[in-house]
């Protein structure tokens, strides 16, 4: 499998825009890293993810003086806590966020992925005068396939717990808590939204901000999973591996869960007014879309992966009795990005519900596009544009 990743890694860049070259060339280096793991897994030396996880543990994390940086560990979860240094003149916003990296890899201690997600607090705290506060699973805890699914989620909501029942250590303002994530991280802050739900004793959440979000298993054959299914940073296949090895499962059948052969039919009729292709706006089949033929239904596939079609591993599928409730939202898609029509189907579900959904599309975007920003000339002007749209959301609350 390993090798048709590098296979399509390189034939990829002779034909992609010459804007997606730094991401493919770090897919090229992801898919390497992945290869050899294999190798050395097979030598039982360290299973694949080990070479991928050493690779972005080579930058430190970056210092601002212009913030106090606070590592703590609370209920067993390591978190740091961003804070001006200047002393408060009111209460500030309380964000929580929450990394991607497929629940297999990134941190807040010293990994490349996590260099860049300090960036992003940084630059929020500064321009917002909110408490940032990253909540990983690190690489020392927490981590699939060492700790698979649902620890993570566990992690993030004891971590969020905590902080809600601490607000006033942190000078944080009860009625502006934001809750955020981006690609795996945004599903974690999807999930956490919809469990704060039965807490009437903490308070409620402002809003939800979930950046590139992955929210469903049910459909691998969406119109952006065809459009991007060779594009950088994620892969139609990487998906479906990342959730084999976030559950600890050997890809055996991926190539069935690929066709969507794990759904059974009657969960098929059950959500195809919330999860269809015929839900996506036309403008996002202009790249073309070719609807599937119906995949036969095959039991034994759904035993090896039925949990990423309940509620936890996606939650666009939750009642909506439960989406009437959630927060305010505030959504980012990129074109370029296999994972584009979740948050799509999700800014649908969420409307539909009564929900306020402010949505930022970035027609030149793809997925895991902010991982670059801060690095100068590697920086991409969508980016920024992004960036710029969440700081100016976060302070219009």
């Amino acid at each position: 499998m390993a090798c048709v990743f590098t296979t399509l890694a390189i034939i990829g860049m002779f034909f992609i825009s010459p804007v997606l070259i730094p991401p493919t060339l770090l897919l090229f280096f992801q898919i390497l890293s992945f290869q050899q793991g294999k190798i050395l897994e097979k030598l039982g030396i360290c299973n694949d993810l080990t070479i991928l996880r050493v690779a972005l543990d080579g930058i430190p994390p970056w210092r601002d003086y212009k913030l106090l940086i606070k590592d703590l560990t609370v209920y067993e979860v390591p978190l740091r806590i961003y804070q001006p240094k200047s002393p408060p003149t009111g209460k500030r916003r309380g964000i929580l966020y929450f990394h991607g990296g497929a629940g297999t890899f990134g941190s807040i201690s010293k990994q490349w992925a996590s260099f860049i997600f300090q960036l992003l607090s940084q630059r929020t705290t500064l321009n917002s005068n909110s408490c940032m506060l990253l909540i990983p699973a690190c690489p020392q805890y927490r981590l699939a396939p060492e700790h698979p699914y649902p620890g993570q989620y566990f992690d993030c909501l004891n971590a969020t717990l905590y902080f809600m029942r601490n607000l006033e250590e942190y000078h944080v303002d009860p009625g502006l808590i934001i809750i955020s994530g981006d690609s795996c991280g945004a599903n974690f802050a999807t999930v956490i939204c919809q469990i704060l739900l039965n807490d009437r004793d903490l308070p409620k959440v402002r809003a939800q901000v979930l950046l590139y979000p992955g929210l469903q298993g049910l459909d691998f054959h969406l119109p952006s999973y065809q459009q991007n299914a060779s594009v950088p940073l994620l892969s139609q296949k990487m998906v479906i591996y990342f959730c084999f090895r976030y559950l600890n499962r050997k890809p055996t059948v991926w190539k069935n869960v690929l066709q969507n052969c794990h759904v059974p039919e009657s969960m098929r009729q059950k959500y195809k007014n919330w999860v269809s292709a015929d839900l996506i706006p036309d403008e996002f089949k202009i790249r073309g879309y070719i609807p599937p033929k119906p995949a036969s239904y095959k039991p034994e596939v759904h035993e090896a992966v039925k949990e990423i079609l309940g509620i936890t591993f996606s939650p666009l599928l939750a009642e909506d009795s439960i989406i009437c409730q959630l927060p305010e939202s505030y959504i980012v898609t990129c074109e370029f990005d296999v994972l584009r029509d979740d948050g799509l189907l999700y800014k649908k579900r969420l409307e539909d519900n009564g929900v306020q959904v402010t949505w930022y599309h970035s027609e030149n975007g793809f997925h895991g596009i902010l991982a670059f920003f801060g690095y100068g000339i590697f920086s991409f002007l969508s980016g920024n544009k992004i960036m710029d749209s969440i700081v100016n959301y976060i302070n219009s609350l």
